[in-house]
């Protein structure tokens, strides 16, 4: 019986996508999305000291984990199609008369309906804390690595209110700022505020990118070029410039690829972006079959519970751990050898189980009220849900 669910909400999800969709977007999108989830499993300790809870990293005590962080920081790959969706989203608009607003709005619904959810939680959390007279530093280690999220949805809700403007600009402007900010920020000893700049020029670059990509512009030999200049670009900002070789921030690090981001988490975006576009034709070919589709079809109808929750899924595993009574390896010990990522990787599956609670009690915010029941019976919701994703 539960054989014959599975394969109906398979059928039921192949055929809910438009004959002209393009199904690598979506792959990639995902791909985006859990390789987010899965870096931040593997490089976030909440290590407790003293009554304290605070974060700790593997890749401060293991620097040659760095590549770890090549593979999972894929947030330019999101951005990227995130603006080929967005330029073609609102071309598709213009042409049905639909106005500016109405656009906005829809897109920006999509994106917010579930960080209600999120806020709401976690202000009753946060003010059953204080009430119980939580350590204010452990409070603040929580709420931060909850909401952190938001930051990135907050730069790409900025981003796509401004697609009118910048869908046609040229990917190198925005290039050019990024590198301007950093030869001034750490070539001439420039105030470190003005790094903030790239939070806005920095993820504008693969937003362009798929701008131009969604125009016809973006083809496989530019794909070949991002991908082989991007490479050798940060290469060389990390062998001879002095740029962190971990695309992600380090605690204890002077300095961070990401926060805010630098040329070369720029310039590794756009290998990243590179690699996108060679990918998108084997990708589709693949996605042909019914249950790859359908695997995909489903983190993306979910993609943005799954990206507002992972964090929380993590703290509550970590919690619950404290009830043994004694430091779990792997979950509260330091992240200081090759240990601790091997029994890191065995809780992989935990936080999974953790965020799979999550997801039963929040999609709805996300899906609109669709359950997995619906779309099995009738799939109708998932038809539904696939052409508006």
């Amino acid at each position: 019986m539960r054989e014959h669910r599975l394969s109906a909400l398979v059928r039921h999800l192949d055929a809910a996508a438009p004959p002209g969709r393009d199904r690598a977007l979506d792959a990639l999108r995902a791909l985006a999305v859990l390789g987010v989830v899965g870096g931040h499993w593997l490089v976030t300790a909440l290590v407790p000291d003293g009554g304290t809870l605070h974060t700790a990293s593997p890749l401060s005590g293991m620097p040659w984990l760095a590549p770890i962080s090549w593979v999972l920081q894929t947030l330019a790959v999101f951005f990227l199609v995130g603006g080929y969706v967005a330029a073609k989203g609102y071309e598709s608009a213009r042409a049905r008369g639909t106005g500016y607003r109405a656009w906005l709005a829809a897109r920006l619904g999509r994106l917010f309906r579930p960080v209600a959810a999120v806020l709401a939680l976690w202000t009753a959390v946060t003010a059953g804390l204080l009430l119980s007279g939580a350590d204010l530093a452990t409070v603040h280690t929580l709420v931060k690595l909850a909401l952190s999220p938001l930051w990135f949805l907050l730069v790409f809700a900025a981003l796509t209110a401004a697609t009118p403007l910048v869908r046609r600009l040229n990917p190198l402007w925005p290039l050019a700022v990024v590198l301007h900010v950093d030869l001034v920020r750490f070539g001439f000893g420039g105030p470190a505020w003005l790094g903030w700049v790239n939070v806005a020029a920095g993820w504008l670059v693969p937003y362009t990118l798929g701008a131009a990509w969604a125009r016809g512009e973006l083809t496989r030999n530019a794909g070949r070029v991002l991908l082989v200049g991007g490479t050798v670009a940060t290469a060389g900002l990390v062998l001879w410039a002095g740029y962190p070789a971990a695309m992600v921030g380090v605690p204890g690090g002077t300095v961070s690829n990401l926060d805010p981001p630098t040329l070369a988490a720029v310039t590794f975006g756009l290998a990243q972006c590179g690699l996108a576009v060679l990918l998108r034709v084997p990708l589709g070919r693949w996605l042909r079959r019914p249950g790859a589709w359908a695997a995909v079809a489903l983190v993306n109808l979910s993609a943005m519970t799954i990206f507002l929750w992972h964090q929380t899924a993590l703290m509550a595993v970590t919690a619950l751990g404290l009830l043994a009574g004694t430091p779990l390896p792997g979950l509260h010990t330091v992240p200081d050898g090759p240990g601790w990522v091997l029994a890191r990787v065995a809780w992989l599956p935990v936080f999974g189980l953790g965020l799979a609670v999550c997801w039963t009690a929040f999609r709805t915010y996300e899906q609109g009220g669709r359950t997995r029941a619906r779309v099995v019976r009738a799939g109708g919701a998932a038809t539904e849900a696939v052409r508006r994703a």
